[in-house]
């Protein structure tokens, strides 16, 4: 562990989301058990999307799936304490985008853990590859980081 790479600070992210811890996310060593921490990163990813009009859950033509995930912890967690996510978009691809995800206990400087996932966007009845339209890149560029196409 001694030679891990350092978890990335705030500054490396460009949207956030609060996200509250529930009494259930707690297993039973008191913390919040690590797979809630993925469900951090899909809700923290997917709200984004939403909210900038890329994504419709319920009619939209593209949806995302998930094709590659990963997760490196640094401390725990644990309700009733409140996660801040952080986002960023490391790479636009043509029909991808991979998505790193920060979490901080809300007052911590320190991220407790960072992740990523790799959203491929498919068309909703075929589940085919569909490229991003220019409106999907532009808004996704709001949240890029440095090196992201």
């Amino acid at each position: 562990m001694a030679d891990r790479t350092p978890l990335r600070g705030r500054g490396h992210y460009k949207a956030w989301r609060a996200i509250a811890t529930r009494w259930m996310d707690n297993d039973v060593y008191g913390h919040v058990n690590n797979v809630v921490y993925y469900s951090f990163f899909d809700t923290a990813v997917n709200a984004w999307l939403v909210e900038h009009g890329l994504l419709d859950i319920e009619r939209g033509p593209l949806i995302g799936l998930v094709v590659e995930t990963g997760c490196t912890y640094a401390r725990p967690v644990a309700f009733p304490e409140e996660v801040q996510a952080g986002i960023v978009a490391t790479k636009i691809g043509n029909t991808s985008v991979r998505y790193d995800i920060g979490l901080f206990v809300k007052g911590n400087p320190q991220p407790a853990a960072q992740g990523f996932f790799v959203h491929v966007y498919v068309d909703r009845p075929s589940r085919r590859p569909q490229a991003l339209a220019p409106e999907w890149k532009s808004t996704l560029r709001k949240i890029a980081g440095p090196d992201a196409g």
